[in-house]
């Protein structure tokens, strides 16, 4: 149900500030009022006090929320009413309940005193249908006891919603005083059954999940649960579990890669090292005989040749230290090959004649 447009020319213009004045402070009760759009209670006191009758702000006496608005972390606040008793929108003291045909305020179905049979009527799907069976219509106290195709009372309000960006829309609140499980009809104002998902409907209360979707049909209960199947479960389950093991297979094999070329590293450094050694034991081994080989040719200068030019450079040396008469020398060098070489048997000198 849309507004009229003088409505959203008032809510456009109705910008209100909300109370300021502290406890003590001057107040006028006639400036109580619900907020146009919002509907909710404004008074020039601000949020922890109320207007008294004698013109200033008071502590209030009561509450209605659990967790109230305004109040300090440690600061005392006023208690809860009892059953039986309810806390007005002034928020001044607890109140007796008010029976059926009494004065309310604006859907405070609590102040209404309930039914002898309120377990049957009471709203348990808490969608605010009722409070322990007993409705506020129009400022008047009622009980949720219609029953279907009978005569019925309807209340729409008409709430101001914004939007991000500044927009504003119409929300539409229509109740009324059936039993749970059937809505007031607008227009034949008698209550009828709720209809089911996929049905046709005009307004949420037509349905039994309270969601009329824009293409006019009764969609799904948005304030239900979701439930997921329980394959949904297993396949998720089965994925994680082979998204663990895969993981802990491809680390491995990725690892066994890696030790294989390792291996192969110090496999070619071995061998590389073995070549090594093998070249240095042939490179000595080379130098071991020629040596020998030196060894082998000095013997080839020793015979009886008398002519000294043709003797080996050692034994020269030998004919120039004769003169120390001595018969054995042996010669050191700094090279243990050449020391072995170096090594003779007992050498005659010459004498006068050239002859040994």
């Amino acid at each position: 149900m849309l507004l009229p447009a003088t409505f959203l020319w008032i809510s456009w213009l109705s910008i209100v500030s909300a109370g300021n004045v502290n406890l003590g402070g001057p107040c006028s009760t006639s400036d109580n009022r619900l907020q146009v759009g919002t509907y909710q209670f404004y008074s020039d006191c601000d949020s922890v006090t109320y207007c008294a009758s004698n013109g200033t702000c008071a502590h209030r006496g009561c509450r209605k929320d659990d967790f109230p608005f305004g109040y300090a972390q440690d600061a005392d606040i006023p208690p809860k009413c009892p059953k039986g008793q309810f806390c007005p929108d002034e928020m001044d003291a607890c109140q007796d309940v008010l029976p059926v045909g009494s004065a309310c305020q604006m859907n405070r179905d609590d102040q209404c005193e309930g039914p002898p049979n309120y377990k049957d009527l009471q709203d348990t799907t808490h969608r605010g249908l009722n409070v322990n069976g007993s409705v506020c219509l129009n400022n008047i106290c009622m009980w949720s006891n219609v029953t279907a195709n009978e005569n019925c009372v309807v209340q729409n309000t008409a709430y101001i919603g914004y939007i991000a960006g500044g927009g504003e829309f119409i929300d539409v609140v229509s109740r009324g005083n059936c039993r749970v499980g059937l809505y007031c009809d607008s227009k034949s104002l008698n209550c009828l059954e709720e209809k089911k998902l996929g049905d046709s409907c005009d307004a949420d209360k037509e349905c039994s999940t309270w969601n009329c979707l824009a293409s006019g049909f009764c969609g799904p209960d948005q304030a239900l649960d979701h439930t997921v199947n329980s394959w949904i479960y297993a396949v998720v389950g089965l994925g994680i579990c082979g998204g663990m093991f895969g993981t802990l297979i491809g680390l491995f094999f990725l690892h066994l890669k890696q030790r294989d070329a390792e291996h192969e590293r110090r496999q070619q450094y071995w061998h590389e090292q073995n070549a090594f050694h093998q070249s240095v034991s042939q490179m000595r081994e080379a130098a071991r005989m020629s040596i020998l080989s030196l060894q082998a040719g000095s013997t080839m200068y020793g015979g009886n040749n008398s002519d000294d030019s043709h003797a080996p450079i050692l034994q020269n040396v030998f004919t120039r230290i004769s003169t120390s008469g001595l018969r054995n020398c042996n010669v050191q060098g700094d090279d243990e090959e050449f020391d072995e070489f170096m090594v003779q048997q007992p050498v005659q000198f010459r004498r006068g004649d050239g002859r040994f």
